[in-house]
């Protein structure tokens, strides 16, 4: 069975990981939460992530990141979905909790942070904000 939103299930898988204070959570593998994973890491969100598996059965291994007991991830929120997809220009890129927080985007230029596609000056679809 084909899933309808598979980001909204990544992140999800994510939330609940955290809150019984999981150390890795498994999620099917694709290219584009390959992608979300690497942002998150390169913001500092999650300690590591790798993709295991063959051909079809790829899997996506998520090490989540603690501080002193608590997840540094707060909020995972869904924002475009396939129902209400949300685009945004370079200029009109969303700011999560006054710059704390990132808008990961998904852009001509391959997924990124709100910031970076600004400073690169593109728009594109606005997948999801962490913080």
């Amino acid at each position: 069975m084909s899933m309808s939103d598979p980001i909204a299930d990544m992140l999800t898988r994510i939330r609940n990981a955290q809150m019984v204070e999981k150390k890795e959570v498994s999620i099917p593998a694709s290219n584009l939460k390959s992608a979300i994973a690497s942002v998150m890491q390169q913001e500092g969100y999650i300690e590591s992530f790798s993709v295991d598996g063959e051909k079809a059965a790829k899997t996506l291994t998520i090490k989540l990141k603690y501080f002193e007991n608590k997840p540094v991830i707060d909020t995972l929120q869904r924002i475009s979905k396939p129902s209400l997809r949300v685009y945004a220009a370079s200029t009109e890129m969303p700011s999560v909790m006054n710059g704390l927080g990132i808008v990961i985007v998904s852009t001509p230029k391959g997924v990124m942070t709100g910031q970076s596609a600004t400073t690169q000056n593109v728009g594109g679809e606005v997948l999801c904000s962490v913080y």
